[in-house]
């Protein structure tokens, strides 16, 4: 099988034996944002062709793919959710030679009532070996991270937080910009910023004074992004996390020793799991679906 984790600016396939191991792997920057005219087969077949050709006709996406910027809009289901809903849930795809089905999203609501979303990640937890048959804590961390709480291997409540997207932004395009300077991980300053998000004031009020340490020599140009991000984890991690809990973490490894540190630091334990938990739980997936003879002619 031929799985497809393709998000909005990045796609990655990989190429599955029977048990679900990666016999080859292709990354490309032809995220659904960056394809035109909704050309998502012809992007398709460019990137993994020759894996076609040579006799693979099931393919399994995930991801952004399945947003309303993708190839079809797929369903939020509801939690709680296992592999089994998401096999079940999965909708197949045109595309000439092959069995192409897209994993949909998973939806939930908050206790006052809005509405949370993710795509892909459901898949990844999927992916967590020995995880699955467990009650635990999954965070992944991101743009958006997700907070996920699983029982008997099926999400039964999550939450996401925006915290990549507003270090994103504010490190880019504020002010900011004009005081920060990318260097290595200052662990001293990170921490700074950890011990800031449990003072009082709110985390709005928490940012300005980063600015204020950067212009009064409080923290230098490259101190400065640390304290930064470990002051919008640490404001994450403390909603999100139980006092004592282990978390299993599933990231980008630019991101997971961040909130390694903070969940350890602010009272958790973290284990770092598989960086290809998205291969493992297309490959979970895949294994729950009845594929059936639907390849297009």
């Amino acid at each position: 099988m031929i799985g497809v984790d393709w998000g909005t600016s990045n796609f990655r396939a990989f190429l599955l034996d029977e048990d679900g191991n990666i016999r080859d792997r292709r990354k490309a920057a032809c995220g659904v944002l960056h394809v035109a005219d909704g050309r998502f087969a012809e992007t398709l077949r460019a990137e993994i062709g020759d894996w076609l050709d040579r006799g693979e006709d099931r393919v399994l996406a995930c991801g952004a793919i399945g947003s309303r910027e993708g190839w079809r809009e797929m369903p939020y289901l509801p939690c709680p959710i296992g592999v089994a809903e998401l096999a079940r849930g999965t909708v197949a795809v045109s595309f000439a030679g092959a069995r192409i089905r897209l994993v949909p999203g998973v939806g939930t609501m908050d206790a006052q009532g809005v509405p949370d979303t993710m795509r892909s990640e459901e898949t990844q937890i999927a992916g967590i070996r020995g995880v699955l048959g467990k009650r635990g804590l999954v965070c992944l961390p991101g743009t958006h991270s997700k907070w996920a709480r699983l029982q008997d291997g099926r999400i039964i409540a999550y939450t996401s937080y925006m915290t990549g997207e507003v270090f994103g932004a504010l490190r880019e395009h504020t002010i900011f910009a004009r005081t920060m300077r990318d260097g290595p991980t200052d662990w001293t300053a990170f921490e700074q910023g950890l011990a800031r998000s449990g003072d009082a004031g709110g985390w709005l009020h928490h940012v300005f004074g980063v600015r204020a340490l950067c212009v009064t020599g409080g923290l230098n140009e490259t101190a400065a992004p640390c304290y930064l991000s470990g002051l919008l984890i640490g404001h994450e991690v403390r909603a999100a996390l139980p006092q004592g809990e282990l978390v299993h973490l599933v990231g980008e490894p630019n991101l997971t020793p961040l909130y390694a540190r903070a969940i350890a630091v602010l009272g958790g334990e973290a284990r770092v799991e598989d960086a290809d938990a998205a291969a493992r739980g297309l490959a979970t997936i895949g294994a729950a679906i009845d594929w059936g003879p639907d390849a297009a002619a």
